[in-house]
């Protein structure tokens, strides 16, 4: 049975649900504003989501871990004070006095950048967590049991938390975060080539020129990479991501509203916390269940879903982190499959700059994929204080919901074959 079959009034369930998205949304964000991972804003959206589902849920469990929340997004800051060092250094070194000593230094401090652009930010490891602050969360779990045995599990996520905002998004769009970032990569690059010549020994004339342009350039370019994060302001994250909380909250909502039981598939909607902690949540849940996802024989699946707010860029990832994860094959296909369905068929996506909760997922073995619907310029909304419930778009969450319906309904009726 396809969702669309389950109901006679079906197209109006699903705007009574799209309703009821925007309605969760806003409660949350009157009641806790922005929720920065592991800070009682977020703790208190996680105990409002216990007590909202558990009219609903036949389970719901409090799964808690510990987090350095700033520690994700430390790196810029790390990168920033490290590389201005290393201009200031190599200012010294072309400009007042060859000292071989500096340039060894300046080589030392923009290997550490390196270091850490690739290990926080590229493969969301987590390096520089000692350096910050220790705190408390937990993902919220909430489950729908089979009516019989259970066969098959599919899993519907959202991450509760929001960001600290960026800065140049907010204050010119994705354009002007692009040329930052850019600038900034393109200086630690050409840095680091020059550390590695000077203490190389090379000293040509042209080399000299350039290093000393770069050197230069390198001041105001870090100084700018500096003040990158606004951690004065953690934003409401209407879009990134309650409403991906919600959307997959509906699922379990409407099933219970229409008294729809799968006789062979359990439905777990889960608020996961600390996504824009660099995946913590997901990691935590992954280590937790994988094992025994595994061993249960229950084929098991889940569908994350990350800001449901541009429809013209809805699609269904199936690479992430920066297109170093593959995702599942066959369950972005049911995804895919099932968009045909709502009269979507989506298109394919890849996450190139970032992640998504279904990439710690599925680097811990789950198969799992995205759906989300996001311009990837990105929006000026994007980790900003414009990403409002006034600001939520009913068109993109109507189909998100369509979406992950269809999927629940076709994943109960046949997995993954």
């Amino acid at each position: 049975m396809l969702a669309k079959e389950s109901v006679k009034n079906y197209d109006e369930q699903l705007d009574k649900y799209t309703d009821y998205v925007k309605t969760q949304i806003k409660t949350v964000i009157d009641m806790c504003g922005g929720r920065a991972s592991g800070y009682p804003e977020e703790h208190k959206a996680q105990d409002y989501v216990i007590d909202h589902m558990g009219k609903v849920a036949d389970k719901i469990d409090k799964e808690d871990f510990t987090l350095h929340p700033k520690a994700f997004m430390g790196w810029v800051l790390v990168d920033g004070i490290c590389m201005l060092i290393t201009a200031v250094l190599l200012i010294i070194y072309f400009f007042v006095k060859p000292i071989t000593a500096l340039a060894i230094v300046a080589l030392i401090l923009t290997v550490i950048s390196v270091v850490c652009i690739l290990g926080e930010f590229l493969f969301y490891k987590e390096l520089l967590d000692p350096l910050f602050p220790k705190k408390d969360a937990y993902n919220v779990v909430c489950t729908r049991k089979a009516a019989g045995e259970t066969k098959r599990r599919i899993i519907f996520s959202g991450h509760v938390d929001s960001a600290w905002e960026w800065r140049y998004t907010y204050l010119g769009g994705g354009h002007l975060l692009t040329a930052i970032i850019a600038t900034g990569i393109v200086c630690l690059v050409a840095d680091l080539v020059i550390v590695i010549l000077t203490v190389c020994g090379v000293a040509a004339t042209w080399f000299t020129i350039v290093a000393k342009i770069f050197a230069i350039l390198s001041v105001p370019a870090m100084i700018l990479v500096l003040f990158f994060m606004n951690w004065s302001i953690c934003v409401d994250g209407a879009n990134d991501n309650l409403s991906g909380v919600f959307a997959s909250m509906a699922v379990m909502q409407y099933l219970n509203d229409n008294d729809i039981r799968f006789e062979n598939t359990e439905v777990v909607s889960i608020s996961m916390s600390s996504e824009e902690a660099g995946l913590r949540g997901a990691k935590a849940f992954v280590k937790k269940h994988a094992k025994e996802y595994a061993d249960s024989g229950i084929e098991t699946i889940a569908v994350c879903t990350d800001t449901l707010r541009d429809f013209d860029f809805m699609g269904i990832y199936n690479k992430d982190m920066t297109g170093t994860v593959k995702l599942d094959a066959k369950t972005a296909a049911l995804v895919k499959e099932c968009s045909k369905t709502a009269g979507l068929d989506l298109p394919y996506a890849n996450v190139f700059f970032g992640s998504s909760d279904a990439a710690a997922l599925a680097q811990g073995g789950m198969k799992a994929c995205c759906l989300a619907a996001m311009d990837p310029t990105p929006a000026r909304y994007y980790h900003t204080r414009l990403d409002t419930a006034d600001n939520l778009d009913e068109r993109t969450i109507k189909a998100g919901i369509n979406t992950l319906l269809e999927t629940a309904f076709r994943f109960d009726e046949r997995g993954l074959d």
